[in-house]
């Protein structure tokens, strides 16, 4: 069964259109690394928890929204080789000068084992 990478990072509102450029151009090499496929979510109906939310899960800030992500591998095995390959692709280093345009230090990541897959 598949295995699943997911993410929840703050990324200033101005920046919606840049993230999704910074995205657009890393899904291809997880994919040739072998990701099944990349979803990136902004959020535009998350509502406030009593408890904790994705808002206050990431500490966003009131000028920041929340994106939900995903990355679906075939299985573990293929995405901790593939993970490793990402990390060390030359493609994935931050051009110099160039700001990410999320708060890396705040963003949430894990590994997960599907448990259910329903589809219509």
């Amino acid at each position: 069964m598949s295995y699943m990478d997911g993410f929840v990072i703050p990324v200033p509102k101005g920046n919606k259109e840049r993230y999704r450029e910074v995205a657009a151009y890393a899904a291809p090499i997880f994919i040739e690394h072998g990701a099944l496929r990349v979803v990136e979510c902004w959020a535009n109906d998350v509502k406030p928890g009593k408890v904790n939310d994705f808002r206050t899960a990431v500490i966003a800030e009131e000028d920041e929204e929340v994106v939900f992500s995903w990355i679906e591998w075939p299985d573990k095995a293929t995405r901790d080789a593939g993970a490793e390959k990402v990390m060390n692709d030359p493609r994935m280093e931050p051009k110099e000068g160039e700001d990410m345009p999320f708060a890396g230090a705040r963003l949430i990541y894990g590994g997960f084992e599907v448990l259910l897959d329903a589809r219509a």
